[in-house]
């Protein structure tokens, strides 16, 4: 009885906003949260109040009444993507005492700024410092990473919305007085002033005369959704009377000017036009970011939804903001299903994406990106500049894609595509050009033993192991493909049928035991069997079906292929490969290549290590999306949600009666199908 955990204690949230936050029981986990109206105070023990607003003071009113703790949350340093009704926090700051922005009383935040650190803690502040700059993250992330060109020098006025509770009752007036005095303390200097972004949102109202800043000579307004990271790098000075912009600006090493009395004002960090309060003294900067970054905020991780520490939620907030980056505005897309365009939005996810037909006459500014690449030359000059090609990528799902089962990884192109063979692909530029560094090389390596271990393949099926027989020295695994793919008729050379590829495997190792095994697809009735592929039976000495193939991997000696990933999958878990076409994962040392044509052998002129293979091929290359958030994430979550695929609820399944009309007509109309 001594290890049975105390109950917890019900925490009463009046506030509807706070009731539908889904991340708030991951960030209040000591609680049970009792969604309600002061009607249910007798069931609580604590009450919830958010910050400032008014809900907070109709939830103190209640829980004064009622004698209750009021327990006071408010948004982490470090927040989310989107803004607040767009994305829910992924930080959470819980203070008995007060609130950060409140400076007329103490809070938790400053008890522990005071406090002095160790060498560890003082390293990981600067850690964190050094992270926040390289991953150009802030409180709120959704803004693109572009180019922000300012004149030069130039220092920055942040604006901030009206009847925010950090301002403390600072006026329109207050804001203009802060604005001329950046003007006079740099006569040589632009002054920056930029609009909040709820202000940008057209959610709020901000406290300048936008019209009458325009006219000034001396000032250049930014009115656009502009990220911090790219504005601090460019400017001198940062002016503020109580955003969190200061804080940011401390951590790219900033000047920063404050005309309230922010959380981070009166330690000795920043130049404070107010008296601070006596409880604040002079601080180092580790102690105020180990504080506020730390220990004040709790985080929760928003893949897995268990409390995390402040460096997961930044690194992935650091991904979303490269990811969504990463390609223009706008985008035109072309050869993408019906069933895929929702995926489009979740892959391309930053850029406003606008789905036209395969042949359509319109020709607009936007570039066109494709699926695959049967596309290039019917779209050639026809709508505007060819962006690349998408494909899926090469740690997929658990099921087929003919069967529509949701992608966690594709690959963008932008120079070919990586099974086209006939011309250089971002996938093979990359193998050929760009190096590894070492902290990437052990990212390759750990990834590749993990996908080992766990057993993780493409398509990962289900089926019954294959056992080699008894006294058998020598066994082949020869991988069938479908025959009308664009893998073999971009990738192939001279052989270009599997028939024909058992054949010539049978022609060199007449001794060994050939096992062949179809393609999942054509297993599954999906996609159409190659010519002449039932007398395959012929040239092997066993056709296998469903083999689970990492099963199969570790069965055989060696794997011979024609394009497939198959060899690829073989190469992870070192089984030697020997190709008979031009698959990526040739031409680099690591295959034994029957047919590679001379421009392949041109291009492809680097010897490789098996994880600089890796690295290109399963992490540098493909785009992954969760299946859980819809989010970018990561090879090495992906394989976490390969592997626990039955246990995500997943969105919109299919309906019962469309999955038993389907059933119903392959049952029906496959025999006639055959018997034609």
């Amino acid at each position: 009885m001594d290890n049975v955990a105390p109950p917890r204690r019900s925490l009463l949230i009046l506030s509807k906003g706070a009731q539908q936050i889904p991340t708030l029981p991951a960030l209040l986990p000591e609680y049970r949260l009792l969604c309600g109206t002061v009607g249910d105070i007798a069931r609580a023990d604590d009450v919830l109040a958010w910050g400032r607003k008014p809900s907070a003071l109709r939830a103190k009113e209640a829980a004064d009444a009622a004698g209750l703790p009021l327990i006071t949350v408010e948004d982490g340093f470090l927040r989310s993507v989107g803004l607040g009704a767009e994305d829910p926090p992924l930080s959470l700051i819980v203070d008995p005492l007060g609130i950060y922005y409140d400076a007329t009383a103490p809070s938790r935040l400053e008890q522990l700024i005071a406090q002095p650190l160790t060498l560890a803690q003082s390293d990981r502040a600067r850690a964190l410092q050094a992270s926040w700059c390289e991953e150009r993250v802030s409180k709120y992330n959704s803004a693109r990473i572009e180019t922000c060109v300012l004149p030069q020098p130039c220092v920055l006025v942040a604006d901030q919305t009206r009847g925010d509770a950090s301002l403390q009752g600072a006026s329109a007036a207050d804001f203009e007085h802060m604005l001329e005095v950046a003007l006079a303390r740099h006569p040589q200097c632009t002054v920056v002033v930029k609009v909040h972004p709820d202000v940008v949102a057209g959610r709020k109202q901000g406290h300048f005369d936008l019209a009458k800043l325009r006219k000034h000579p001396r000032i250049h307004l930014i009115s656009k959704n502009v990220h911090p990271a790219e504005l601090l790098s460019a400017v001198q000075a940062v002016y503020v009377m109580t955003s969190q912009l200061g804080f940011d600006a401390l951590l790219w090493n900033v000047p920063v000017h404050t005309f309230g009395m922010p959380f981070y004002a009166g330690w000795g960090l920043t130049v404070d036009a107010l008296p601070a309060p006596e409880r604040r003294q002079p601080v180092s900067l580790e102690q105020l970011l180990h504080a506020a970054l730390v220990e004040y905020p709790r985080y929760v991780d928003p893949e897995t939804g268990a409390p995390c520490q402040a460096e997961t939620v930044l690194a992935w907030l650091g991904l979303q903001r490269r990811m969504r980056s990463r390609l223009p505005h706008s985008l035109q897309m072309v050869g993408f299903s019906k069933w895929k365009q929702p995926l489009v939005q979740d892959f391309f996810n930053g850029s406003s994406i606008r789905f036209l037909g395969r042949f359509s006459r319109r020709r607009v500014a936007a570039p066109v990106i494709t699926w695959g690449c049967q596309h290039d030359t019917p779209l050639s000059g026809k709508l505007g500049r060819h962006l690349g090609r998408v494909e899926d990528g090469f740690l997929r799902s658990v099921g087929l894609g003919a069967k529509k089962t949701r992608p966690l990884s594709w690959v963008f192109d932008d120079l070919g595509i990586y099974y086209d063979a006939t011309r250089p692909s971002r996938l093979e530029h990359i193998l050929q050009n760009e190096p590894c560094a070492p902290g990437l090389l052990q990212r390759a390596a750990a990834l590749r033993e993990a996908i080992c271990a766990a057993g993780v393949t493409k398509y990962n099926l289900p089926g019954t192991p294959w056992k080699r027989p008894a006294g058998v020295e020598r066994v082949i695994l020869v991988p069938g493909q479908v025959e009308s793919d664009a893998s073999i008729r971009y990738g192939a050379h001279r052989i270009r049928r599997n028939l024909d590829l058992l054949k010539a495997v049978r022609e060199r190792h007449p001794m060994a035991w050939l096992l062949y095994k179809p393609h999942p697809e054509v297993l599954a009735g999906t996609r159409e069997a190659g010519v002449d592929e039932e007398r395959t039976s012929d040239w092997c000495n066993q056709v296998v079906g469903d083999v689970p193939f990492h099963s199969l991997l570790s069965e055989v000696d060696e794997v011979h292929v024609l394009t497939s990933q198959s060899g690829f999958e073989a190469l992870l878990r070192g089984v030697p490969v020997t190709t008979y076409g031009q698959p990526f994962y040739a031409g680099w040392g690591l295959t034994e290549d029957r047919d590679l044509s001379p421009d392949v052998q041109a291009r492809r002129t680097r010897r490789l290590s098996l994880d600089e293979l890796v690295a290109a091929t399963l992490i540098r290359y493909p785009t992954y999306v969760s299946r859980i958030t819809r989010k970018f994430t990561t090879p090495e979550r992906t394989l976490i949600e390969i592997q626990n695929w039955d246990e995500v609820p997943t969105q919109g399944r299919t309906p019962t009666w469309r999955e038993m009309i389907r059933r119903l007509l392959l049952t029906v109309l496959k025999p006639r199908l055959r018997q034609s």
